[in-house]
């Protein structure tokens, strides 16, 4: 098996914080990251996809197709957004990287393995900052 994956960029504005708990103790928890003003982060966005290469073209996925995809239903969608405010998919929920990368997944995860005949979507990598990060395989 082969691992082809592609990286994307966005920026985004979030805060962490809890409302059934009292400003001391979000702070607490979160730290900077409760910030009343919100705070922002220069993320990105790796996909990984797993499969075998297509004896015709010798690609796991067309990689120009899978960075349309990407861009279209995730990163339009969350690039220089507030998380907590303006993203549809994250409302309600706390909009830390954990959740963030599930929701990506459900997202993304029926649209790329409709384009890997091979293969599936295999792991979502996203970085919050560059010593600060999530992985996801999804829930199987």
């Amino acid at each position: 098996m082969v691992h082809v994956c592609r990286k994307e960029h966005f920026n985004a504005a979030h805060k962490l914080w809890n409302p059934n708990w009292s400003e001391e103790k979000n702070k607490e928890v979160f730290g900077p990251c409760s910030n009343v003003n919100w705070h922002g982060h220069n993320f990105e966005l790796i996909v990984t996809v797993k499969g075998l290469p297509d004896p015709e073209t010798g690609f796991v996925v067309d990689l120009k197709e899978l960075s349309r995809l990407i861009k279209t239903l995730v990163i339009d969608k969350v690039d220089h957004k507030n998380l907590n405010m303006d993203v549809d998919f994250m409302l309600g929920k706390m909009a830390s990287c954990e959740n963030l990368v599930m929701e990506f997944w459900k997202i993304l995860e029926p649209a790329v393995n409709a384009i890997v005949p091979n293969g599936h979507l295999y792991k979502l990598t996203l970085y919050e900052t560059p010593r600060n990060f999530v992985e996801y395989f999804g829930e199987g």
